[in-house]
């Protein structure tokens, strides 16, 4: 039977689009759901303020009566316009082991692209620089966070066969917690604490996800500016901010947070992490009723790992040994509530700066993934 491409328009297309990645991977260990509401409200330009700049697409492949594989896409002329490119952005992709799904998949896109005068096509990327980004191409074995895609190895061969390239890899790290007594934490603290006193600046005291509310603002300023200069990242909108801090604040644990302020109460670093999500995800399966918060719950109150979700520094501090701050903030908070180890989110293999505050630390690249571009 041949392949059949059709575009998501119906709420029963919607549902079948969600779930198809939750039931093609429901037996991988690896693979982790994302929130099932925020995967529906991504796509809804009612909920999501990406639309006031973007244009999206989605499809669906069928074959002998079933879903066999799905595929959005996304303009986003904010970027386009950012970097001076004219390209089509490719997003939630998955499809079963078979070269007509996804030839007639990238098909859509492709087709789709071109009448919108794209030149490339690039992705996985979402909306945004918060959405999940990059196709997993080594670490298949690993469970994934919360925020990342997960794939099967094949993936990789039919982007290939495909025509698509590799224009950049993102990279994620295991890193055991030291002891706070080890030589590379005293070692950390020390340089923390002079960094502190010769800058003249101090880590907030926060202690409630309520007085977290009060930096929201500052938080994501500082990482529109930090993170500018970043492999396809565009600014986010005061009603883009609103909606990503709703998201993610319930879910992070003042102990696991720091936040870098100056003389002025000004921010100028801060890092953000959470107990792992990742068993909890996988027991609601992307549901957060009747019982998902549950699980939820229960791994935010007790866990041995934890989900490092964003650090930022200002451009102008950059390479003062800011970070160290940070760390020294983790590694003290991390003994106190049993964490072995963190896992880093998707960093870009070109970020030598980032990469470089990992060199203390006992630590495993244990994931890569990769953005794939072809020329239409």
């Amino acid at each position: 039977m041949p392949v059949t491409i059709t575009e998501v328009l119906t709420n029963r297309d919607i549902r079948i689009f969600i779930n198809f990645s939750r039931k093609m991977y429901k037996d991988v260990e690896a693979y982790v759901p994302s929130f099932i509401g925020d995967d529906k409200d991504d796509w809804d330009p009612r909920k999501n303020p990406a639309f006031t700049y973007c244009e999206a697409k989605r499809w669906l492949a069928w074959k002998d009566g079933k879903p066999v594989g799905r595929i959005g896409a996304i303009l986003s002329h904010k970027a386009n316009d950012k970097w001076g490119t004219n390209r089509m952005r490719f997003s939630q992709m998955d499809f079963i082991d078979d070269p007509e799904v996804s030839a007639a998949l990238f098909g859509a896109v492709e087709q789709w692209a071109a009448e919108k005068g794209c030149d490339q096509i690039h992705g996985p990327l979402g909306f945004t620089d918060m959405d999940r980004e990059g196709m997993l191409v080594d670490g298949f074995d690993k469970r994934n966070m919360f925020i990342t895609y997960y794939n099967h190895p094949y993936y990789n061969e039919h982007m290939e066969r495909l025509g698509y390239r590799k224009d950049v890899d993102w990279v994620e790290y295991k890193i055991y917690t030291p002891s706070p007594d080890s030589p590379e934490a005293v070692k950390l603290h020390r340089i923390a604490e002079h960094v502190k006193r010769s800058r003249g600046l101090h880590v907030a005291d926060i202690k409630t996800r309520f007085h977290m509310k009060s930096l929201v603002g500052q938080v994501f300023a500082l990482a529109n500016e930090a993170y500018s200069p970043l492999y396809g990242m565009v600014e986010l909108t005061d009603e883009q901010i609103k909606r990503y801090a709703s998201n993610f604040i319930p879910l992070l644990d003042p102990r696991y947070t720091c936040f870098v302020l100056n003389q002025q109460e000004e921010l100028v670093a801060f890092g953000i992490s959470a107990p792992s999500l990742a068993s909890a995800m996988k027991k609601a399966k992307g549901h957060m009723l009747p019982f998902g918060w549950v699980h939820l719950l229960k791994n935010l109150i007790k866990n041995d790992a934890l989900d490092m979700f964003l650090i930022a520094v200002k451009p102008e501090l950059q390479g003062a040994a800011i970070n160290a701050i940070i760390l020294d903030k983790l590694i003290q908070s991390a003994a106190k509530g049993g964490i072995r180890y963190a896992e880093t989110g998707p960093q870009l293999e070109t970020n030598a700066k980032i990469l470089a505050q990992w060199k203390l630390f006992d630590k495993e690249l244990h994931k890569r993934r990769r953005c794939y571009i072809k020329d239409i």
